[in-house]
């Protein structure tokens, strides 16, 4: 089966505080790129040379509060990743709980700085 998330962007009312929040929490380096009017930080891309998604900013597309696409993110420790996200002016929304069908691993959800509310995923 082909991969069921080809891309993701998530809307920024503050693009280099976004920039600034997934950078920090993800331990990661994003690619800035400023086409015209919209603005688009790259995550790294993936195994497969794929770009899984990027942080967007423009007049359009804005950050949905308590609601809108929920995009979980892979992640090695998600209390790791969730004390990042407290010291980034990110929220806990729901901690760390166990899925309980077929061991699946563990979820958090969380609103990040600009009031998106995304998932962490871990085996």
């Amino acid at each position: 089966m082909k991969r069921l998330v080809s891309f993701f962007e998530i809307p920024a009312e503050d693009f280099q505080r976004a920039i600034k929040f997934y950078e920090s929490v993800l331990n990661v380096s994003m690619t800035v790129m400023d086409c015209d009017t919209e603005k688009m930080a790259f995550f790294p891309e993936e195994e497969d040379g794929n770009c899984p998604g990027a942080v967007s900013y423009t007049n359009t597309f804005k950050p949905a509060k308590g609601g809108g696409v929920l995009v979980s993110l892979q992640v090695d420790s998600i209390e790791a990743v969730c004390s990042k996200i407290e010291d980034n002016n990110g929220t806990i929304i729901i901690p760390r709980t166990k899925i309980e069908a077929d061991n699946r691993g563990w979820f958090a959800v969380f609103d990040d700085s600009e009031g998106n509310r995304l998932g962490l995923y871990e085996d």
